[in-house]
């Protein structure tokens, strides 16, 4: 099954499918349990009851990180995909990073996910371009261990500035803690030729077990040029997606919806099947800067 699921998403042009034709080592699985909150802490937006961005109503903070500390939380991150060879790499989009851990730190408050035009020897050869990416995944492929984080329905929000470049691709997405390929659920992507253009994808199998996709694209102002928030409304009924509070698309077919535990991916892609290879005139280091990642449930 999984082979199966790993060819099909090679086919797929949407860059952020973190699976598609890469080695998969033999695994078990198990069903994930809910992560609890460490007893007696409350985050940032607990405290403050901070909504996600144009929303009205109660709400429960289920995840939160505002990057105010000197180093990156192991506790919520780690920053490769659940095949970390001291790095990693997306194999299946023929992406043309080297995901390393040092290209996603921390600074002023602010998580920065680092592209460099850096040679690297790697398990898979020579990768002229290092990245960064984070996930509240795991690390290995056993999935007996919970991952770092995971929920079922809620609203997942970023706040974040993107590069412009060509080959550039930042994303903020979902994928399921069973390491299947699909269902995904991306949150934004933007090309960085086009950074007047956000995506939005969902991912998902037939009945028949063929891979299938839907997607949004809307014009707007340069998404580079300054701060935008990004969230995305997951219920078992629709799919809502927002920029900066405003809702833009939704999908209501309940049949494609995953209904599957799933956790959280930010990372900045360099080059592949969608984006394309980086020119002369792309710039290095190139950064996507977040300000904070947020999940909530809404209160009844």
């Amino acid at each position: 099954m999984i082979g199966k699921l790993l060819m099909l998403g090679a086919m797929m042009p949407a860059v952020a499918c973190a699976y598609a034709g890469h080695k998969i080592p033999a695994q078990t699985t198990h069903a994930v349990a809910p992560v609890a909150q460490e007893s007696g802490v409350r985050s940032v937006a607990e405290e403050s009851g901070i909504r996600p961005v144009g929303q009205e109503g109660r709400w429960t903070v289920l995840f939160s990180d505002d990057f105010d500390e000197p180093t990156l939380d192991r506790g919520k991150w780690v920053t490769c995909y659940w095949w970390d060879q001291d790095g990693c790499t997306n194999l299946g989009n023929r992406e043309l990073q080297w995901y390393q851990p040092a290209n996603a730190a921390l600074a002023e408050g602010e998580l920065q996910l680092r592209a460099d035009r850096k040679s690297v020897e790697t398990p898979e050869g020579t990768y002229d371009f290092t990245s960064g990416l984070v996930s509240t995944g795991r690390a290995v492929a056993n999935t007996a261990g919970p991952p770092k984080f995971d929920f079922q329905y809620g609203f997942a929000e970023i706040r974040a500035r993107v590069p412009a470049g060509r080959g550039l691709l930042p994303a903020f997405w979902m994928l399921p803690s069973t390491h299947e390929a699909k269902p995904e659920i991306d949150v934004m992507e933007v090309l960085g030729a086009e950074p007047d253009v956000l995506y939005a994808h969902l991912h998902f199998l037939d009945p028949q077990g063929d891979a299938q996709k839907r997607f949004k694209s809307i014009a707007t102002k340069n998404l580079s040029s300054d701060w935008h928030v990004y969230g995305v409304d997951w219920s078992a009924e629709r799919i809502i997606w927002y920029l900066d509070g405003t809702e833009y698309w939704r999908y209501e077919n309940a049949e494609h919806i995953p209904k599957e535990r799933m956790y959280l991916l930010v990372n900045l892609a360099v080059g592949g099947r969608w984006p394309g290879s980086p020119d002369e005139s792309t710039q290095f280091p190139a950064t996507f800067t977040i300000d904070y990642v947020r999940v909530w449930q809404r209160l009844q």
